[in-house]
């Protein structure tokens, strides 16, 4: 099976990393997979430097079952995503059930407030290795991390090699 006709959710909001958010955004596009933007609300948002993006749905809107992936870009924004209680729960929801839950730099931080690192080899952005060891991760110090369906990655270098095991992963399952 290929990455064509996957269902993938990439969250948004304000303050995101622009390439953590456009690079596996295009690159999933590229995929033949359908990619579903879901931020708290169905609007415009700022990157951190500058570029725009728009929701297509509410997290009112949508349901874990719908999707197959969940790709979490970092930047300032997964602290602003993990205010949302509906947020936290989807990310708690899919990691349940064993769909893939992708997170780059400090996206960490909702995989924590999900409650979903205990135990887990991960990485992140390095000024967040204490909250994710202080939340029970066995944090890593590589470009990208696959513990099961938890797929981590430090920073916007290791873009590709992130995307390329997302779609990896999306091709076995």
């Amino acid at each position: 099976m290929s990455s064509s006709g996957k269902k993938i959710a990439i969250f948004l909001e304000n303050f995101f990393e622009d390439t953590e958010f456009w690079h596996p955004y295009y690159r999933m596009k590229e995929e033949d997979a359908e990619v579903t933007v879901v931020a708290p609300k169905k609007e415009l948002y700022k990157g951190k430097n500058g570029t725009t993006a728009k929701a297509d749905k509410s997290i009112d809107d949508v349901t874990p079952n719908s999707f197959d992936a969940l790709i979490i870009p970092g930047g300032y924004s997964p602290d602003q995503m993990r205010r949302s209680e509906k947020m936290v729960e989807f990310v708690k929801s899919m990691d349940k059930k064993n769909k893939l839950v992708a997170a780059i730099c400090h996206a960490g931080w909702m995989l924590a407030s999900a409650g979903i690192v205990k135990d887990k080899k991960l990485t992140s952005f390095f000024s967040i290795k204490i909250d994710m060891q202080n939340a029970g991760a066995k944090w890593i110090d590589k470009d990208v991390v696959a513990d099961g369906n938890l797929i981590t990655s430090r920073y916007p270098n290791g873009l590709p090699v992130f995307c390329k095991t997302i779609i990896q992963w999306l091709n076995k399952n």
